[in-house]
């Protein structure tokens, strides 16, 4: 058990950010969920668990930078009767997917795996920190469910709704402050992806930090009389199939933003389910299969091509595979 008077030297002081909500919300579920137990890898200030630390220390379990024992154990406590959730930054998620897969995923254990630091909203913690490939990992995962909220209210939403479902998740939460896109009035829908902003021409489909950079982008676009419908996929696996063919009928073309690789992540999962039902021109933003540097997020997401105006070149690229707008 934690030392509840630790205080962590690992803490986010400024704006939203996606751990810290997170990491409050689970505080908050604390009273409802008297089986939650949260496991940790050393990072606890890095994750914004540290919050359920302070508060619930007699319900923390410190494992040390041992990640795989941590699921491991997790495993385990789920199988006793605790609602376990393992906390880490997502490169060491990588670590476990022996673990997920074997002692979680095949006996359908629920177990909730909570990852901050992806992709490259790590920022200054370079390539090294950066996970560019964790959604593409758990993803293909039998079983295995993927959540990636866009701001702080989704992910103060989604966190009661991750613990309701019974069945392992993988949850991406963020090192960086958020912008704020949703009031309290918001609901999370587990498996259902959200119009947030509408449009006829093309359909930019975004998860996590991308959200913020999509609607931006449309606001680019409507400059020059282009309607970009702005789609909010926070749950990834599994997608919104029904969302997603709807909008191929109304737009025709559509743009994936991620902060991930190309390769596996958001837009695989989008390609995969419009193949199977209606398949449209679709143009990929995210890293193009390489690892990133050093930098601050959004220097580094102009640098890589992960911001609005590489959103915006890539939905008229889509709309003029479609033979729409632009020729």
């Amino acid at each position: 058990m934690a030392d509840a008077g630790f205080v962590p030297s690992l803490v986010g002081t400024t704006g939203e950010t996606l751990r810290e909500a997170f990491g409050r919300a689970l505080t908050s579920a604390a009273a409802s969920y008297p089986s939650l137990v949260v496991l940790d890898a050393d990072v606890a200030g890095g994750t914004g668990t540290h919050h359920f630390r302070r508060v619930h220390p007699d319900r923390f379990l410190q494992f040390g930078i041992a990640e795989q024992n941590m699921v491991g154990v997790a495993a385990g406590l789920s199988l006793a009767g605790c609602l376990p959730v393992a906390t880490t930054f997502a490169v060491f998620a990588l670590r476990t997917i022996e673990q997920v897969r074997q002692s979680i995923a095949y006996p359908r254990l629920n177990v909730k795996l909570a990852a901050s630091h992806p992709g490259l909203d790590a920022g200054p913690d370079g390539a090294s920190a950066q996970a560019l490939e964790d959604i593409a990992a758990f993803r293909g995962i039998p079983g295995m469910t993927v959540v990636s909220p866009a701001d702080a209210i989704e992910m103060t939403k989604a966190v009661p709704a991750i613990l309701d479902f019974d069945g392992p998740v993988y949850l991406r939460t963020g090192r960086s402050p958020a912008r704020r896109l949703f009031d309290e009035s918001y609901v999370f829908e587990l498996g259902r992806g959200r119009v947030v902003r509408d449009g006829v021409d093309v359909t930019i489909v975004a998860c996590g930090v991308e959200v913020a950079r999509a609607l931006d982008a449309a606001d680019l676009l409507a400059r020059e009389r282009i309607s970009a419908r702005v789609v909010n996929m926070s749950t990834i696996k599994p997608i919104d199939d029904v969302l997603l063919a709807r909008c191929a009928r109304e737009t025709r073309a559509f743009v994936t933003a991620e902060d991930h690789n190309t390769c596996g992540g958001l837009g695989g999962a989008v390609a995969e389910s419009l193949a199977k039902t209606m398949p449209a021109p679709i143009e990929f933003v995210g890293v193009a299969d390489v690892f990133g540097e050093s930098g601050e997020p959004d220097d580094l997401a102009a640098r890589y091509g992960l911001a609005a105006p590489s959103i915006a070149d890539a939905a008229r690229r889509a709309i003029a595979r479609k033979g729409g707008l632009l020729t």
